[in-house]
């Protein structure tokens, strides 16, 4: 019986060319969106489920209230991880965490890597394999370092690297006391090195690790977060009135943020794959749906005979299903060449770093599963609504309703097109916010200033180095700030000012620098003056804020008002306008520049003139000679930029890309459609052309039809688009607004697609000789 229902369906696959070349590259394009979406949901999921602890390790977080919004984040203070286990028996252990980017020398070899800081226990909790070296010791000896296998191999090429010393930062040597095998690309803690922990400081009010507990049971962790909520409050002041929460490692990527009620919410992006990539094995089936159905007029008779002989409806359904997974198997082999040919621009665009797994067996058990999914959707509407004919009717030619106004068929067409049009909507507007972010006034100058990263030569030689950039004529202005403008420099809370409202919590952004800052980086002052310690020596006590600040500290003119800070007073002596902190769909944020020495990078401003690879090239010969000891690394302030807005790019890309692969497989149904619409009339036709129709009048006669559902389609996505579009907007505070041509473009788009699309067909019929259609009446 088996045998038959494939012999049937070979048989039915060619006989039929035209129906199965579009059943088969609907479906398989289809299918590699969708697998496409699937396996970047794959990834997304996967993060951090490695590690063999993952339901004992937990990740400590705060909360506090700000403005009556519950805010929550994963920093925490040095002293609160011991405190924790100090305190609370069902504690095993617990290790902290924090980044640094050291500089790494080992002979004539110097380069930059970027690590953590790390305690002890780190190695032990989280499952980062040691390929040489114990994890029990690894991180206990102060002048230690675990590297990966990565690094190891840039450092020492094929030397064995254990025991080898190696100088950081041309200040300190550490032992190479470990090799861990390379972090995995599904992992969201990234790192080349590990160094001990060294942070001993006490102090309650400074939020800079991460930390994280293993707890003696899982099931205990209720009961902990209770207990450990209000630990900080027992140790310090804690103006913020923050609490402490714990929240597992295995959702930390995933459900890594939390609402104001502090529930933990799942990436937004997850559920927006999985639509995407419903929608678009949606589209690819309800082709085949309704290509199959179109096509019932010659199965029919097949079905009736089939009927008078015997065969019962479970077996007509079985076969029609056999057709339609065999369909799908070899639309499935196409969709994963497919998948296989697009995957490097994909995965490089939507940030997917992970290889196809075609070496497990459980992603060919979910290929499979997912073809045969693909087949029973696609072939269970054709196969219920086939094999329900009367025998008696279809032998007498009559098998449904035409003359209904609402059809299966014809509700299919319009689903298809308003998940199609949906899409178009979606991605104009997506470009649309993306482009308002991307042209967005950026309020300092970016194109001729260039960073580079404080050295202790550097730091020692600044003034040579000052004086002879300025002395080449190429450079404007110098300064020294404790990060690039172009990312976040820092933060600071707990400010009082006259007229506070006691309630009101406000966070600021921090820069530092002792003068040249607003000058160097191309800021616009709107009242007041520059830091400038080198001149005024009352600067120490000064600072600069922008407008967003202005605005929070409720003062009309900033300027000689004073900010409370502990016990440091800061006179304002500037106001500066907002400028971009390094979030495309973020409103600017208050920040404040204010005196400080510390100096993490050098702020260079180039003559416009002098922007040119000659010019660079001298500016940093110059940094070179007074920086031998380590690496000059010249870093754009434009390309940063770029940076941020290469995400929101890509993202554009793909949606646009996966838009016009519905927009495609939608107009092929359609194609499908009319091909067997107009051979079905080909005799009404023909007697409507000796009758004297003209072709105008019989294109049109052949068009209307889905030249109507198409527009049916477009006033049911039209208002679902614009509601989904104003919902995402909402996302962001900095966002463009909904054009009123967005709905009436993508609806004329729509319906000359369709129109283009069946056009062909219609009047190629509209055309033909009538003798041809009426030679065998």
């Amino acid at each position: 019986m088996i045998k038959n229902y494939f012999k049937t369906a070979f048989r039915n696959l060619f006989k039929t060319p035209l129906l199965s070349f579009i059943n088969i590259t609907g479906l398989a394009l289809g299918m590699a969106g969708a697998g496409l979406l699937l396996l970047n949901i794959y990834y997304e999921i996967s993060i951090d489920q490695f590690h063999e602890k993952k339901d004992q390790v937990f990740k400590v977080y705060n909360k506090t209230s700000v403005n009556d919004r519950l805010i929550c984040h994963d920093h925490s203070q040095a002293p609160l991880g011991p405190a924790m286990q100090k305190e609370f028996p069902g504690i095993k252990q617990m290790a902290r965490i924090a980044s640094t980017g050291k500089q790494v020398g080992y002979k004539d070899k110097m380069l930059q890597a970027n690590g953590y800081y790390a305690d002890a226990p780190f190695l032990n909790m989280f499952s980062f394999p040691l390929l040489a070296g114990s994890k029990q010791a690894a991180l206990n000896d102060k002048h230690a370092i675990v590297i990966t296998e990565k690094l190891a191999k840039k450092i020492f090429g094929e030397e064995d690297p254990l025991n080898k010393v190696i100088r950081l930062d041309n200040t300190r040597d550490v032992t190479v006391s470990g090799v861990l095998k390379d972090i995995p690309m599904n992992s969201s803690l990234k790192f080349e090195y590990l160094l001990p922990w060294e942070d001993n400081n006490d102090k309650w009010d400074i939020y800079f690790a991460n930390t994280f507990v293993e707890l003696n049971k899982a099931e205990e962790a209720g009961t902990i977060d209770k207990q450990i909520a209000d630990i900080i409050s027992r140790h310090s002041k804690n103006e913020q009135h923050s609490q402490v929460f714990l929240h597992p490692v295995a959702k930390m990527h995933l459900q890594g943020s939390f609402d104001e009620k502090g529930k933990p919410k799942t990436q937004s992006e997850i559920y927006f794959l999985s639509v995407l990539a419903a929608i678009m094995l949606l589209i690819g089936c309800i082709n085949f749906m309704n290509l199959s159905t179109a096509h019932s007029g010659k199965r029919g008779k097949e079905v009736g005979v089939r009927k008078i002989m015997g065969a019962v409806k479970k077996s007509l359904i079985v076969q029609f299903i056999t057709e339609s997974t065999l369909l799908a198997f070899i639309a499935g082999c196409v969709s994963l060449l497919i998948v296989q040919l697009v995957w490097p621009t994909f995965s490089a665009m939507a940030k997917v770093r992970i290889d196809i797994p075609w070496h497990l067996p459980a992603f060919w058990l979910s290929t499979l599963t997912f073809i045969l999914f693909t087949g029973i959707l696609a072939g269970s509407y054709p196969a219920f609504y086939l094999s329900s004919f009367k025998p008696v009717k279809v032998l007498k030619g009559v098998f449904s309703n035409k003359a209904s106004l609402i059809t299966p068929r014809r509700i299919l067409v319009v689903v298809q097109f308003v998940l199609a049009i949906f899409l178009m909507n979606f991605a104009i507007l997506f470009r649309k916010q993306a482009s308002f972010t991307e042209n967005r006034e950026m309020g300092f100058g970016k194109d001729g200033l260039i960073f580079q990263s404080m050295t202790n030569d550097l730091r020692k030689n600044f003034e040579a180095v000052e004086q002879e950039l300025m002395s080449t004529g190429l450079v404007t202005s110098i300064c020294k700030s404790n990060s690039a403008i172009t990312r976040s420099g820092g933060g600071i809370s707990g400010l009082e000012w006259n007229g506070r409202d006691d309630n009101k919590y406000v966070s600021f952004g921090l820069f530092t620098s002792i003068g040249g800052f607003v000058k160097t980086n191309g800021l616009t002052l709107l009242a007041g003056r520059d830091i400038d310690y080198y001149n005024y020596k009352s600067d120490k006590k000064s600072c600069v804020i922008n407008e967003s600040a202005a605005k929070e500290l409720g003062f009309a003119n900033p300027v000689g008002q004073t900010i409370k800070e502990d016990n440091h007073t800061w006179n304002i002596i500037g106001v500066v306008k907002d400028f971009y902190q390094s979030s495309p769909g973020e409103l600017s944020k208050p920040v404040m520049i204010r005196y400080g020495t510390d100096d993490g990078t050098i702020n260079i401003r180039m003559q416009t003139s002098s922007i040119s690879l000659q010019g660079i090239s001298k500016v940093e010969e110059i940094l070179k000679k007074n920086n031998p000891g380590y690496i000059t690394d010249l870093q754009f302030a434009d390309e940063d930029v770029a940076r941020t807005f290469q995400q929101r790019k890509n993202a554009s890309n793909l949606i646009n890309s996966f838009t016009l692969i519905a927009i495609f497989i939608a107009s092929m149904g359609l194609l499908g459609l009319t091909a067997y619409m107009v051979e079905m009339r080909r005799r009404e036709v023909g007697i409507r052309k000796v009758l004297g129709a003209s072709v105008a009048k019989i294109t049109r006669l052949l068009a209307k039809e889905f030249v109507k559902l198409v527009g049916i389609s477009v006033l049911i996505a039209s208002p679902l688009a614009w509601l989904f579009m104003n919902y995402f907007l909402q996302q962001f505070s900095y966002r463009t607004t909904i054009s009123w041509w967005i709905l009436p473009v993508t609806g004329i788009i729509a319906i000359v697609i369709a129109i283009a699309t069946i056009s062909f067909q219609t009047i190629k019929t509209a055309i033909a000789n009538p003798v041809n259609a009426l030679r065998s009446e």
